[in-house]
């Protein structure tokens, strides 16, 4: 396995303009693992509870996800989300959260995932992504994500994580959040004073920006006409931006630039439809052409 992706497996009900939906498979990291297994083998280690359904399952298996990491707990019930969207799609509103398996859930690596090179931390509390990371050997790149809770209540957990990642994944209301700074690129230079190599900053429909020592980067948000559900959308592109690095086997500038751009085809995708229904149905053919899409939005001639 080359990737290893923490984070959730649950269940979402959620309303937009569009529709609705009940108990759909959700979760960061069934939404990073599905979207990275187009560009690499992707592991997921997780929790779930006995209500976990084997058409879920069956899902990301045949997405080639290996479920060796995704731990079930007798008596207990998966996470579940329900929430809303207006027409401003950006943004959620959370009407109810039932924690159920993520209360008990203690990260464990498999010991044959233990040399894993790449990791993918999604959105949790940072002292479990810090456990994880006790457990793994040496990878070769270590990205992180993270939600405005955990920088209210764990703030000294978090700082002390971000020495030990490669790249912080955070949208953009958080890395004001994080670093007091109102400014966008102020905001990211003073983050990777704290240890990151690199910060990705998802600004939701209107693209990414990415912010090294040496490099800027922005990507715009590519434009649709149907856009039914935006759940997980930041979690698709972090499997497809962590996929292809993982692929490519090098972060170079140019590596991260080609990732962050298939990691938003990947996200454009997923918001296509509810739950996980595009995204796992993808064709290469239909990545390549969004990839080329991308190209000829941004193409233009020198002066």
């Amino acid at each position: 396995m080359n990737l290893l992706i923490v984070g959730t497996v649950a269940y979402d009900s959620v309303k937009t303009p569009f529709g609705a939906r009940e108990r759909i498979l959700g979760g960061s990291a069934a939404y990073c693992a599905t979207s990275a297994s187009y560009f690499t083998d992707a592991g997921i280690l997780a929790v779930v509870g006995e209500d976990f359904e084997e058409a879920d399952r069956r899902l990301l298996e045949e997405r080639g996800v290996d479920l060796a990491g995704l731990t079930t707990l007798p008596g207990q019930k998966c996470f579940h989300w329900k929430g809303e969207y207006g027409f401003d799609l950006n943004e959620a509103r959370t009407l109810r959260t039932d924690l159920n398996v993520l209360t008990a859930f203690d990260p464990v690596v498999p010991d044959a995932w233990r040399e894993v090179p790449y990791v993918f931390l999604a959105n949790m509390d940072p002292k479990a992504q810090a456990k994880v990371l006790d457990q793994v050997e040496a990878p070769r790149l270590v990205a992180a994500d993270t939600m405005n809770y955990w920088i209210e209540n764990a703030r000294e957990d978090l700082q002390a994580l971000l020495p030990r990642i490669d790249i912080l994944v955070i949208n953009e209301a958080e890395s004001r959040q994080l670093s007091g700074e109102a400014n966008l690129l102020k905001a990211a230079r003073k983050i990777l004073t704290w240890g990151p190599r690199s910060l990705i900053v998802k600004r939701g429909e209107y693209g990414v920006l990415a912010v090294s020592a040496e490099a800027l980067f922005a990507a715009p948000g590519y434009p649709l006409e149907n856009v039914f559900d935006p759940t997980g959308a930041g979690d698709s592109f972090a499997g497809g931006f962590m996929g292809r690095l993982a692929s490519n086997g090098t972060a170079d500038a140019d590596a991260i630039r080609q990732a962050i751009i298939l990691g938003s085809v990947m996200a454009s995708f997923n918001v296509e439809d509810f739950s996980m229904t595009r995204l796992a149905a993808l064709s290469w053919p239909e990545i390549a052409e969004r990839y080329q899409a991308f190209r000829r939005l941004t193409r233009f001639e020198d002066l």
